[in-house]
């Protein structure tokens, strides 16, 4: 595999010695760029750029919005409308940054689903999982409280409904309500508040990146067999990766490329396909909309949480244990934020010694379910909550707990999984034919 750059930087000018000798960044850039990677990783691995692009989208043209906005009840939704309409290109900053919230959220739950399938929140690498989904719960409260910023019908009830949330909590729900709200009511304090924080919390997510990226760095890449790179020798290791440059960048450069022309595709031509007509509809305290909707990629853990009602029986018995300190509305709320929890302890509840779900065959079956769950969950959420949607709500609630809590630490158990590849290059000659080591070559 001559002439891959697997070897440290080495400063060759002067400049370059005296800039490595108190600040390594060229030699930090080369290493990221020549890092061994697996040298089998699928098209699944493509999301990280799309999500590193969709975070310096949304941190540019916010920062840019940002000087046109006037975040005050009276004036929020005129700023918007002056942005639309008499600042140049501001249409289009802004359904960017619109339809930018949904690409990052599209490319998220993709990159979550390829992680849960292909196990790679095993060791070693659960806190590389867990700050993965510190980022997410991050990205969810950016995400709604810039919901808020246009101060539309669905923004201002939206507001009201979700921050209720918080006053269902036992003993200390009302004072965390009034305190995210500034007030006892979503008013202009409220609006402010939003406002400081919807600016901050994405430099904080790049933060969190970074760390993430380090702490992958850190353990090396999973990848589609789960099996991982040789450690024995310079040689072996060499013979299971590949340099990040040039062969994974242009690959994902390639798939960047792709989403992006879909991405523009529905910014120029549908950019309110996703949001709401009664968002353009400014906020009134008077008039309550008749289904109050949030925005897509809430709906699978807002269906969750409108499930479970005063007719379930676990709520009951919940109500009962507890003295009716947990009631419906407390325990819609638990079980929502439990729906994200359990995806964060899935290091720990998954049993099996197998890290890829491609060689596990009833695993298979049952995360396909899953998948189709999660769907099932987005189209719910969407829907009146009324029968029949209400009992099917429950029905897709109840399987995601269970395929978390009951299902995967039982297959870890029961499951018989197919022979494993013994090294990444074995699975790379399966694939691709003849000799890895050569044809990667």
């Amino acid at each position: 595999m001559g002439g891959i750059p697997h070897d440290h930087y080495e400063p060759k000018t002067k400049g370059e010695k005296w800039l490595h000798s108190r600040l390594p960044i060229v030699g930090l850039m080369y290493a990221t760029l020549t890092a061994p990677t697996p040298k089998n990783l699928n098209w699944m691995w493509i999301w990280g750029i799309v999500l590193t692009f969709c975070l310096v989208l949304q941190i540019v043209t916010g920062i840019v919005l940002a000087m046109h906005y006037t975040p005050h009840v009276d004036n929020a939704f005129a700023s918007v409308e002056h942005i639309m309409r008499d600042v140049n290109g501001g249409y289009m900053l802004r359904y960017m940054h619109a339809n930018g919230a949904s690409l990052f959220f599209v490319a998220v739950y993709a990159h979550i689903f390829r992680s849960l399938y292909y196990g790679s929140y095993k060791a070693p690498r659960e806190v590389t999982w867990i700050i993965g989904m510190l980022i997410y719960l991050l990205m969810m409260a950016t995400a709604f409280m810039g919901y808020v910023l246009p101060w539309g019908q669905m923004s201002f009830w939206g507001a009201t409904v979700i921050t209720g949330l918080f006053g269902a909590i036992p003993f200390i729900g009302e004072s965390i309500q009034t305190l995210l709200l500034g007030g006892p009511a979503v008013d202009n304090a409220t609006l402010n508040r939003f406002f400081s924080l919807h600016y901050l919390l994405p430099f904080v997510i790049a933060g969190l990146v970074i760390l993430h990226i380090w702490a992958f760095h850190t353990t090396g890449n999973n990848n589609p067999t789960g099996v991982e790179v040789r450690r024995g020798s310079k040689e072996e290791a060499e013979k299971d990766t590949l340099p990040f440059w040039p062969y994974f960048v242009i690959k994902d450069l390639f798939a960047l490329a792709v989403i992006l022309v879909i991405f523009f595709a529905v910014v120029g031509f549908m950019p309110n396909y996703l949001g709401h007509p009664d968002n353009y509809i400014e906020a009134n305290a008077l008039s309550t909309p008749a289904h109050i909707v949030p925005e897509w990629y809430f709906l699978p853990f807002y269906a969750i949480l409108r499930a479970f009602t005063s007719e379930v029986w676990v709520v009951q018995i919940a109500s009962f244990v507890t003295g009716g300190i947990v009631d419906a509305k407390f325990f819609g709320v638990l079980a929502m934020f439990g729906a994200i929890a359990v995806m964060a302890l899935v290091p720990w509840l998954d049993t099996s010694s197998v890290r890829s779900g491609r060689f596990r065959p009833m695993f298979k079956w049952w995360f396909a379910l899953l998948v189709i769950d999660f769907f099932a969950l987005i189209w719910l959420g969407a829907m009146p909550a009324e029968e029949p949607y209400a009992s099917f709500s429950l029905i897709a609630s109840a399987y995601w707990f269970a395929y978390f809590l009951v299902i995967l630490p039982l297959l870890g158990v029961i499951e018989k999984p197919d022979a494993q590849p013994a090294t990444i290059e074995e699975d790379f000659a399966a694939h691709y034919g003849g000799d890895a080591d050569k044809s990667a070559g």
